[in-house]
């Protein structure tokens, strides 16, 4: 009864702790990538909307990255806040064995690591595939700060706009237009015509839910198949935008990809060019996340192990507090030394050889010398 409340009160103090650093950690990289994804309404003319969902379903991705710093620091903090309260001094004077928390930590963490397993194999690819897809079921909604003077902005694929100047008032002067995707094609009679270039000298949108494109005073010169020129001249003419189709990546890059399509992609014997984001050329980069979804979660249980040296007590060594700074260094090294090695996992057999081997042959060696440690540590006693 006595150890079901130790461990009680050990998990609920570090289950605080590991959430509280891991929203901490995510909303700030997440206000910093929410800035960069403001290009997705500036530069590419998507709504709010679609903004603000992006942006949220990819909180996943940053909480998934996080888990194992988050769950470092957690364990870290947890141990200071009970040897600074002496609580661990207590603990071990009512003979609490050392190894029954190390090994309640050992099985947090193996809870950690699964969490971290599913959420890095399953759900993380399928919320960012799935937020991929809003883009690209996107219809891009132009207003006029998305249009920038003196430089082609390309926002739609196969429509290029040039402006030379914009007044206060929204007016654009010299305007410049080239279809090459036949969007205006109603502007031209001709049904073999391969694209059509505007010019107008003064033009205004309408920033309406349709986005109508003014344009007065210009000409429309379209080229057919054959190469033959033909201009008309306009005194006003109106163009509709809405409905338009982003030039935004809309493929699901590798990190979006599902863990099952990886696989087959880097250890099929099928046709690998008919998988989605499967190029040869791709390969490296296919391994490296294979090796981070399924690697980095081992190291989540090593660093524990690591972290578990952090209860030496002060009093059995004059050196005590040196080799928990130490031992808390290790740890978040081991972690940084991982992220070295899965990003070129990929392109190295050595480095991925090296990157499964640290937690999977030198996590039992680990614990043997905890055990053989605090075991006899506590037959002193």
């Amino acid at each position: 009864m006595f150890s079901n409340k130790i461990y009680r009160h050990f998990f609920s103090e570090l289950s605080k702790h590991f959430f509280i650093v891991l929203f901490a950690l995510s909303a700030i990289v997440w206000a910093v990538q929410s800035v960069n994804f403001l290009d997705l309404i500036v530069e590419d003319g998507h709504s709010v909307a679609l903004y603000l969902g992006y942006s949220f379903l990819n909180v996943i991705k940053i909480v998934t990255k996080f888990i194992p710093l988050s769950f470092l620091i957690s364990i870290i903090i947890t141990i200071e806040k009970f040897d600074g309260d002496n609580e661990l001094m207590a603990l071990w004077t009512a003979g609490l064995n050392k190894m029954k928390i190390i090994n309640f930590f050992f099985k947090v963490s193996i809870l950690v690591t699964i969490l971290q397993l599913i959420l890095s194999s399953l759900i993380n690819p399928t919320v960012l595939n799935f937020s991929r897809s809003l883009i690209k079921s996107s219809n891009i909604n132009f207003v006029s700060g998305t249009i920038k003077t003196n430089q082609f902005n390309d926002t739609v694929e196969g429509l290029t706009i040039f402006v030379e100047e914009k007044n206060k008032n929204g007016i654009f002067k010299n305007i410049f237009i080239k279809d090459d995707s036949k969007i205006f094609k109603s502007l031209d009679n001709e049904k073999n015509t391969s694209n059509l270039t505007i010019f107008a000298k003064r033009a205004k949108l309408l920033e309406t839910e349709d986005s109508i494109l003014i344009l007065e005073n210009g000409t429309i010169h379209s080229e057919n198949k054959d190469g033959e020129i033909k201009a008309i001249d306009f005194q006003k003419t109106r163009l509709g935008l809405s409905g338009m189709k982003t030039k935004s990546i809309t493929q699901a890059k590798v990190q979006e990809t599902k863990s099952m399509i990886l696989l087959e992609c880097a250890f099929g014997s099928s046709n690998r060019s008919k998988i989605l984001n499967c190029p040869s050329e791709r390969k490296v980069e296919v391994l490296a996340e294979i090796n981070r979804r399924f690697g980095m979660p081992l190291y989540i249980p090593f660093v524990a192990l690591l972290c578990s040296f952090l209860l030496i007590n002060r009093e059995e060594n004059k050196f005590g507090n040196l080799f928990k700074y130490i031992y808390g260094g290790l740890s978040f090294m081991t972690l940084v030394i991982a992220e070295i090695l899965v990003r070129y996992s990929g392109s190295s057999y050595s480095y991925a050889l090296i990157y499964y081997l640290i937690p999977i042959i030198l996590m039992p060696i680990l614990y043997l010398e905890i055990l053989r440690k605090f075991s006899f540590e506590n037959y002193k006693r």
